[in-house]
């Protein structure tokens, strides 16, 4: 009976902590945790790739972490501009548009079809067969994001 009432519990807790997370950031929170998720899989998938073929070296894996830092710059701009957007629209005189921010989603999601991409790329590299309408739904998404 205790093990039933511990994953009750264990449930319970899980449940509590997304709905905070959901209350304190909202959909947006949960795709930067989307985000955040596929860059740390595919920096590890592509470790894994490099190590699968003997090619894995310290400073191609840190090239990749400068590569997945500067992205998160790229993500800190595209708030801020939203930021910056969503102000001008409430205080410029004459302008009564609404803006709950369009930049930082549309960046979160680009990148997301981006990571998903190469993850795709890397098991591949490890031997797994990837279907390749999940290649081409992949860069499908990602140019539609684009437009």
């Amino acid at each position: 009976m205790e093990k039933k009432e511990n994953i009750l519990w264990v449930k319970g807790t899980l449940a509590a902590l997304c709905g905070a997370f959901t209350a304190a950031f909202g959909w947006l929170g949960w795709l930067v945790l989307a985000w955040a998720a596929c860059m740390a899989l595919d920096w590890v998938s592509g470790s894994a790739a490099a190590a699968s073929k003997g090619q894995w070296s310290s400073g191609a894996a840190r090239a990749g972490i400068w590569h997945k830092a500067g992205m998160l710059v790229v993500v800190l701009v595209a708030a801020l501009t939203d930021a910056v957007l969503g102000m001008a629209a409430a205080n410029l005189p004459g302008v009564s548009l609404p803006f709950d921010g369009l930049v930082l989603p549309v960046v979160l999601v680009w990148y997301i079809f981006t990571e998903l991409g190469s993850i795709a790329e890397n098991a591949a590299k490890m031997g797994a067969p990837v279907p390749a309408w999940l290649v081409r739904l992949l860069a499908e998404g990602k140019e539609k994001t684009e437009k």
